[in-house]
């Protein structure tokens, strides 16, 4: 990715290692164009994904966004965010740990998703 200046330098800079730029250069082929293109999708899906757990009223609902945002993570670099969800795709059926395992995930999707922000900012 090209230096857009320093706001963005101060997002990648806190958010470091929310989005794993070698995995997302090599599945895009270096192509900064489609990198920001895929990063925008996942933003979109993240968020998506992300209320359909909340909102959803069975064990099998909240497993299956769970499992659709690992494999999305995953696509991206975003390895932290993939492996909340992990974790609560494990404790979907079980309420006294889902509470505490989507508090995790949501926070790290908002720091995918502020950096993100940050790397798609053009100036």
């Amino acid at each position: 990715m090209r230096s857009r200046g320093n706001n963005a330098k101060a997002v990648v800079a806190h958010d470091a290692g929310a989005i794993d730029l070698v995995h997302l250069r090599q599945v895009t082929f270096g192509d900064e164009v489609l990198a920001r293109e895929v990063l925008g999708l996942f933003d979109a899906q993240a968020e998506r994904l992300l209320a359909t757990v909340v909102s959803a009223r069975d064990e099998r609902a909240r497993r299956e966004a769970a499992h659709t945002l690992k494999g999305a993570a995953l696509g991206v670099g975003a390895r932290a965010v993939a492996d909340a969800a992990a974790d609560l795709e494990a404790v979907a059926g079980d309420p006294e740990r889902f509470g505490g395992a989507l508090a995790h995930l949501s926070a790290l999707v908002a720091v995918a998703r502020l950096a993100i922000a940050g790397l798609t900012a053009r100036k």
